[in-house]
Formats: structure tokens, C-alpha cells, sequence
């Protein structure tokens, strides 16, 4: 089971990657229109919106841990649609409008856009990669000659030879 510690530190660097995402996307889509500037642009509230969600993925994946990447990734869509209604549907409640109000497209009350299907479902696998790079154990120090290994324990033999 995580810590608290071990959760706000998922927390945070899933906030980020959904924004270094979020950006990538809307400035690719700013390009593709031709506009110029590639003006991109999230929103601070999308930090713990990201964070939560991804949590709640990490969740998911727990659960089907046995199944496929793509058999998670496709079971993320809920999530993700979920979140992304709730937390547009608070913010419309308590800012008045919510920042992201889809007009086009397949939308349901302009809080999520159906036809992102495709693109939510690359992100959930993106998800599996980023969660991966996380759950990796730390990688191996580098051993000084007779000294015991911090990861590992084991001790190398001490040597005075010089490598060649």
C-alpha cells in the first residue's frame, strides 16, 4: 500500500505530465489550424484535476493488473469521462463556467467532447507508460571496490587492479 508521501508525489508528477499533455495537444491542434503564434493552453485547475485522475487510473490499473495494456487503457475511458464531467460540472457550479466549454464536436453539456475517444484512449495508454517509469526500482548505484551495494547489499571484491 502507498504512503501519503508516496501518493502526493504521484499526485504531483501525474498533474504535470496532464499538463505538459494537455498543452502538447492544444498547441498541435493550434498548428494544424495554421495558427502562427501555436498558442497552447491548460488551466491551473487541471493539475488536480489530472493528479486525481490519474490516481483513480492507477486504481484501475491495480485492479486489471492481469488483463492487457489495452484492456486497462479502454477501461480508463470511464475514468477519465467521469472525471472530466464531474470536475467541469463543479467548476461550472462554482466559477459559473467551466473553462473548457465544448462547443463542437459530440459533447455532452459541453463538459466532454465524445469524439476524444481516440485521444483519451492514447493518453490512458500513455498513462501505462508514465505509471511504469514510476513503479521502476531505483536503479543501481555504482559500487566503490569492497563496499557494500545500497540497493542490493551484496559487496564487490576489493581489487587493485586498473581497468584497461
Amino acid at each position: 500500500m502507498a504512503t501519503g508521501r508516496q501518493l502526493a508525489r504521484k499526485f504531483a508528477l501525474y498533474g504535470c505530465a496532464g499538463w505538459v499533455l494537455e498543452v502538447l495537444f492544444t498547441g498541435t491542434k493550434a498548428a494544424l489550424s495554421r495558427d502562427k503564434k501555436l498558442a497552447a493552453r491548460t488551466y491551473l485547475w487541471m493539475h488536480p484535476i489530472y493528479g486525481a485522475a490519474a490516481l483513480a487510473l492507477d486504481a484501475v490499473h491495480q485492479k486489471l493488473a492481469h488483463r492487457s495494456r489495452l484492456t486497462r487503457a479502454t477501461a480508463s475511458l470511464g475514468v477519465i469521462y467521469a472525471t472530466e464531467y464531474a470536475s467541469g460540472a463543479v467548476l461550472r457550479h462554482v466559477l459559473g463556467d467551466c473553462p473548457w466549454r465544448y462547443r463542437d464536436g459530440m459533447h455532452l453539456h459541453g463538459l466532454v467532447r465524445l469524439d476524444y475517444a481516440p485521444y483519451w484512449l492514447a493518453a490512458a495508454l500513455g498513462f501505462e507508460w508514465v505509471r511504469d517509469g514510476l513503479q521502476a526500482p531505483p536503479a543501481r548505484a555504482a559500487s566503490t571496490p569492497g563496499v557494500a551495494c545500497p540497493a542490493c547489499g551484496t559487496a564487490e571484491p576489493s581489487s587493485d587492479r586498473i581497468a584497461a
